[in-house]
């Protein structure tokens, strides 16, 4: 083959690439003019003529269709005089950023009284909606098509249920499927025949959702039929045994989530009273100072960063500030409980009043990252997911500071201090280095615990003294210096108080809870898991 040749070939594929690129042009410019022409009947018509309209534009395949229908629903479709043109309000300023109807194109922001609204009755919008929804039938995204039937089951109409029955045999989510089925026999709760209706009615029992819950309700008062009825009450019963189970699971997940809390508040604490057998009341404070250090972090990184930051500087600076008071105040005290429990009060008054100076005493918000926001389904129970995180994130410290404890030097030593101290000087162990470090290891681990807390409430100076009382509360039950009975006696006050709160309230569920442990400790002096060696012999 010549060089000609080739040359020849080569412009020849090159003609044929730029048609077929410049080849649907013509199609779509086509297509945004049939849509454009569409519109301005739906300025003039009534709310009768528009449904037919919506149900004309629907067939158009253009893919601007769907936004302008959702927009129109939700009344931001408007019309623009001053440049004859349909456009859509990104927002309900008084001055909205507005895009063209038909191309999406940015038009900039506009004066909300240059524009008329193109208005909607309800029969609209549920019309909008049902045609939405089956246009997201057909998607292939499995997210939009259950997002499509739970549009239909807030409006179930007769006319739409032909494409859910379309949809159905070849539909292959599992969840999506059963979800169909529920849509169709909403429909059918409103057949003429008896028969149909009390086999919708069983159909539908165990779904929660209030849309079906409200009409089985309907059914089961209203309806002529006896056996429709009593096929809708047993519905319900066992809708509402189904919602019952999922109020005792959320209870216990918010439970777990507060004593997840409480174990990061004590599980310091935990270690310092267990070895050194120092009351000390300044541990909310160490807490407070870790929840400032994450506020601060996020004044410098992107939020999605900030926390995983955090958490290793919250470490830092408050196990920096318990050696500081460890070796300036505590070690002149050791042996003197009492004195040690006044000194370390007035340490906690100290830090809160120059938090105050430094910070102002305004509480600060910390803000979640998108990572933390949001829910996520566990089953048929939906949960917070910044809840979830911070369950994990307790296990994980807890995890982390019992391999301290157990296969590190330091983690030999403070043992071997805990249980004989004279014994472990005998052998060599620098006691007072021990003292030392236990004690940041102990303020390290509240500071992390403030990290936790800043995603749940707000940080400001009086932060450490909401769960300074929760902490000994769990220390003195779970048993002193024991990290496992801390992690039992954790979870076990924070489903109490969960379990409590909905038929007592919240300050006399603490109050109960707190008799209990009065009396739990007349029997158990030592809490649930008794310490051995120094902490047995106090």
């Amino acid at each position: 083959m010549t060089t000609r040749t080739l040359i020849r070939a080569g412009l020849g594929g090159l003609v044929l690439l730029l048609l077929s690129l410049l080849a649907p042009l013509p199609v779509q410019a086509a297509d945004d003019n049939a849509l454009r022409a569409a519109l301005p009947t739906l300025r003039t018509a009534g709310f009768t003529e528009k449904a037919a309209l919506i149900e004309n534009l629907v067939q158009l395949p253009h893919p601007r269709v769907v936004p302008l229908l959702a927009a129109m629903a939700g009344g931001r479709l408007y019309y623009r005089a001053a440049n004859d043109q349909f456009v859509i309000a990104l927002n309900d300023a008084a001055e909205p950023a507005i895009e063209d109807a038909v191309t999406g194109a940015a038009l900039g922001q506009v004066d909300k009284r240059d524009l008329e609204r193109i208005s909607a009755n309800n029969r609209l919008r549920a019309l909008i909606e049902n045609q939405l929804a089956g246009l997201g039938l057909a998607s292939s995204d499995p997210v939009q098509r259950k997002a499509a039937v739970e549009a239909f089951l807030r409006n179930p109409q007769t006319e739409g249920a032909a494409r859910l029955r379309e949809r159905q045999p070849v539909e292959t989510d599992e969840n999506i499927r059963k979800l169909l089925t529920a849509a169709l026999a909403l429909v059918e709760l409103g057949n003429s025949d008896a028969a149909i209706r009390a086999q919708a009615a069983t159909a539908l029992s165990g779904w929660t959702q209030p849309e079906i819950r409200g009409r089985l309700m309907r059914a089961a008062a209203d309806d002529a039929d006896v056996h429709v009825r009593e096929a809708a009450q047993k519905a319900l019963a066992k809708t509402e045994f189904r919602l019952q189970l999922l109020s005792w699971a959320e209870t216990l997940f918010f439970g777990l989530s507060l004593g997840s809390v409480l174990i990061l508040a004590a599980i310091g604490l935990a270690v310092t009273f267990g070895v050194m057998g120092v009351i000390n009341m300044a541990h909310g404070e160490l807490m407070m100072l870790g929840a400032y250090t994450t506020w601060l972090v996020q004044q410098w990184l992107p939020l999605n960063w900030s926390l995983p930051v955090a958490v290793p500087l919250a470490f830092l600076v408050a196990a920096l500030v318990g050696i500081a008071i460890e070796r300036g105040i505590i070690r002149f005290l050791y042996g003197r409980p009492l004195e040690t429990l006044l000194a370390t009060f007035g340490v906690s008054l100290i830090l809160q009043q120059a938090v105050r100076s430094i910070f102002s005493p305004l509480n600060r918000s910390v803000a979640t990252p998108e990572w933390m926001s949001g829910t996520i389904l566990l089953g048929p129970l939906e949960v917070t997911l910044n809840r979830l995180i911070i369950i994990g994130f307790c296990i994980v410290v807890f995890a982390l500071l019992w391999l301290a404890l157990q296969r590190t030097r330091l983690g030999l030593e403070v043992r071997a201090v805990a249980q004989n101290r004279a014994m472990a000087r005998a052998m060599g162990v620098r006691s007072a280095r021990v003292d030392a470090l236990t004690f940041g290891l102990g303020s390290g681990i509240a500071g992390v615990a403030g990290v936790a807390l800043s995603q749940l409430t707000n940080v400001g100076p009086n932060l450490g003294q909401n769960y300074i009382v929760d902490s000994f509360m769990v220390v003195v039950f779970g048993g002193v210096g024991n990290l496992w009975g801390t992690m039992v006696a954790g979870l076990s006050l924070g489903v109490a108080n969960k379990l409590l709160e909905p038929w007592s309230g919240a300050v006399l569920a603490k109050i109960l809870v707190l008799a209990f442990l009065i009396l739990f400790i007349q029997k158990r002096p030592r809490g649930l898991f008794p310490q051995r060696g120094r902490a047995a012999e106090v």
